[in-house]
């Protein structure tokens, strides 16, 4: 293929690897040759914005190891060239996480090149549309929900927390959850606008958190069986003191702290466990397997209604602004193809 074909490059403007907090993004005309060295090369259908995206894009978090550098920790598109016996021309094929995007060239491009060995065969069950509907968000919820099962949570044992119900992890983790047979509670700051749309992503309950008195004690009234954390901070700290016996908290983000300020009360009176949910090195095995049960058992009837908007890649730099200041809904698709 000799044809140029559009990417997004992030850079600095002295190419200093260690300046993130004046990353510059240019969509250009790029070449195979830019491209690193890789087993296959994949026709690119569509990417997605994640906070670890909106983060990369805007500089605003350490996420790039090296530069220039194309962003996009998410692809699915179709094999257009192959040196691997694993995969041949025209197989469907996604991949997310893995370290694309943040130490290799990743999916905001027209095509990638990639190792074998961290790309998954599409389901037959997911277009690249609704593979990238998941993407990391999804593919996070999901892996959440395994480890809490893995340490017994089950829909009889109570209702489900998911805090920052919004974005796109929290709204994807409410209809996997609903999808399981779970009761739900969605925890967020915008109920006025968004509290139909939680109600139909499978939320149960709906509460606006605006006003909550974060003051805890060390151990408080039970209220959930688990809970699946966005946010971090003094949100999570009032989480753990009022899980049930046994119960799990997945924490899976930061938007409001990396802090922690709690006691070990509730890991040692009640057996509470902290989990932490890291998709990006998944191990394989369990990656497909995930993949696998989110196309089918896992999958809401109304995937498409968790897309709020597609883009292009000329409007991605203003959409992780969005992201960043926490004013999307549900998940941004990139349209490649």
């Amino acid at each position: 293929m000799e044809k140029p074909f559009r990417a997004l490059w992030a850079n600095t403007p002295e190419s200093d690897t260690n300046d993130h907090a004046h990353i510059q993004c240019e969509v250009r005309e790029t070449e195979l040759h830019e491209l690193p060295a890789g087993d296959i090369l994949v026709k690119t259908e569509y990417s997605g914005i994640n906070y670890k995206d909106a983060l990369a894009l805007t500089g605003k978090g350490k996420i790039l190891r090296r530069l220039p550098l194309i962003p996009g920790i998410d692809v699915a598109g179709t094999v257009a060239e192959s040196r691997s016996p694993l995969f041949k021309e025209g197989d469907p094929v996604l991949v997310n996480g893995s370290n694309m995007g943040e130490t290799f060239c990743g999916g905001f491009s027209e095509y990638v090149r990639l190792p074998d060995d961290i790309v998954i065969k599409r389901p037959d069950a997911l277009s690249a549309r609704e593979a990238m509907a998941f993407g990391t968000a999804g593919f996070t919820a999901a892996l959440a929900i395994h480890q809490m099962e893995l340490n017994g949570l089950r829909p009889e044992k109570g209702e489900v927390l998911v805090t920052g119900a919004t974005g796109g992890v929290g709204s994807l983790a409410l209809s996997f959850l609903n999808r399981l047979g779970y009761e739900t509670e969605a925890w967020t700051r915008r109920k006025n606008q968004h509290e139909e749309w939680l109600y139909s992503c499978g939320a149960a309950k709906v509460t606006d958190i605006s006003d909550l008195d974060l003051i805890t004690r060390p151990l408080d009234s039970v209220v959930w069986a688990g809970a699946i954390d966005n946010v971090g901070g003094d949100i999570l700290r009032y989480i753990l003191p009022r899980i049930d016996l046994w119960g799990s908290v997945g924490s899976i983000g930061l938007a409001q702290s990396e802090k922690l300020d709690t006691t070990v009360f509730p890991f040692i009176l009640r057996g509470v466990n902290l989990l932490g949910v890291s998709s990006n090195n998944c191990p394989f095995g369990l990656r497909q397997e995930l993949w696998k049960k989110m196309a089918s058992s896992m999958k809401p009837k109304n995937l498409d209604h968790m897309i709020s908007k597609e883009v292009n890649l000329d409007n991605l730099l203003e959409e992780a602004n969005n992201v960043i200041a926490g004013e999307h809904l549900g998940r941004i698709l990139v349209k490649l193809s």
